[in-house]
């Protein structure tokens, strides 16, 4: 397989570090480095996007652009807690008008503060960010643990994450950590973080589908709406009737990848908020390395492609990932909405128990079923002019006010 490195990268063995008290850990800069045992053992069984495969094909394809960082944490010499993290530069037009207001105001008021942080990178950089978790999904896929509680995780993932910031300064100014994407519900009670100075902070919530297990097809899912979402969902239907959709093959993704990421690139473009883009042969070589877990499919109008929707099939849940349209005719062909609607049908027919339609957009998506899961996560800044640069960044993470539809009968 092209995943698989050599035999003495795999066996490479590293130093184990002291953390504190029964607990030891390594630190890598490549999954290649890590022993695939350790890491296998903790985390492939328990979560796909921190599965080994899953994490090299993501740091060959985003290399230069973003470095990783894995640790893997031992109590009396047995692995029972590993963490991931992305480390990534951002430039001033990652933030927008309000970030550039922020830089104006700083260059007044600390000009030689700012002159010198800019001055060891390009002109344009202005945050050095360091993500516990992944940036391309979107809920708790940072770290995993065996063996111990969860309490006991977050205050190793406290220590590593320290350990960790402090690594990166050594490489270069670090501006701020971000652990990211907590369900509310499932927090410690211990505030470990916020203790060490983490300000903690809400995001969009992750939009869930609970899917019937009853349910044989999107059509019996719909009959459970009310008349005026029914009807709704009807005319949705009725407005693709001219679209075909198409499950696309290996093949057909490299023959379409072009297009593909065109379609991504005007949804990405059109975020209010821009933090990761992914490698243009993305799409391609996730369908190539997991053509079954990984889907994209197509949306022909005459042939062309106007629209595509992707996602993963996880053990019990359907995880919906990028899509792409063409805005020009979104409207008159509601491919948004079937997008969504799509998405349910897979769900149906692979017998999940969840669909996970992620953030943004969270009212639209309440129309069709979706509920609300809040997520939660915390940042914390290295430096001063960090800090004045984290308040639009927070801003534009917090969740914009929407209204919750209901789209089932009443009981």
């Amino acid at each position: 397989m092209v995943f698989c490195s050599t035999y003495k990268e795999q066996r490479r063995k590293r130093k184990q570090r002291k953390l504190e008290g029964d607990y030891t850990f390594t630190f890598y800069d490549s999954i290649l480095a890590v022993n695939p045992f350790e890491w296998q053992t903790l985390c492939d069984r328990n979560n796909f996007f921190l599965g080994r495969e899953y994490l090299t094909l993501l740091e060959r394809l985003h290399k230069p652009h973003i470095s990783m960082r894995y640790v893997i944490v031992y109590k009396k010499k047995q692995p029972v807690f590993a963490v991931y993290f992305q480390v990534i530069d951002f430039t001033a037009h990652v933030f927008g008008d309000l970030v550039a207001a922020q830089i104006s105001d700083l260059q007044s008021k600390r000009l030689k503060l700012f002159d010198k942080y800019i001055s060891k990178y390009k002109d344009e950089v202005i945050m050095r960010l360091v993500t516990c978790g992944n940036n391309f999904v979107s809920g708790e896929h940072g770290f995993v643990y065996d063996e111990i509680k969860r309490e006991e995780a977050f205050y190793l993932l406290q220590k590593v994450t320290e350990i960790i910031s402090k690594e990166e300064k050594l490489r270069g100014t670090i501006s701020a950590t971000l652990v990211k994407d907590f369900y509310a519900k499932s927090l410690p009670k211990a505030k470990l973080l916020e203790e060490d100075k983490f300000i903690l902070f809400t995001v969009e919530p992750n939009m869930i589908v609970e899917i019937p297990q009853s349910l044989k097809n999107v059509n019996e899912y719909v009959a459970t709406f009310s008349k005026k979402y029914r009807n709704r969902a009807k005319s949705i239907f009725k407005s693709s009737v001219a679209v075909e959709k198409r499950d696309l093959t290996v093949e057909e993704v490299k023959k379409f990848n072009k297009q593909i990421y065109k379609l991504y690139d005007n949804v990405f473009s059109n975020a209010k908020f821009k933090l990761v883009k992914l490698s243009e042969e993305y799409f391609y070589e996730m369908k190539k390395h997991f053509a079954d877990v990984f889907f994209i499919t197509g949306y022909f109008l005459n042939d062309q492609l106007v629209a595509f929707d992707s996602g993963y099939f996880l053990e019990d849940e359907l995880e919906a990932h990028y899509i792409g349209f063409d805005y020009s005719i979104n409207k008159e062909y509601d491919l948004y909405q079937n997008i969504l609607y799509h998405f349910i049908a897979l769900s149906i027919e692979s017998g999940k128990k969840t669909l996970n339609l992620g953030r943004t957009a969270s009212e639209i998506k309440s129309t069709v079923g979706a509920k609300a899961q809040d997520l939660v996560c915390y940042i914390k800044p290295q430096n001063t002019v960090s800090k004045v640069i984290l308040k639009p960044f927070i801003s534009f993470l917090q969740p914009t006010e929407w209204i919750p539809r209901n789209p089932f009968k009443e009981e």
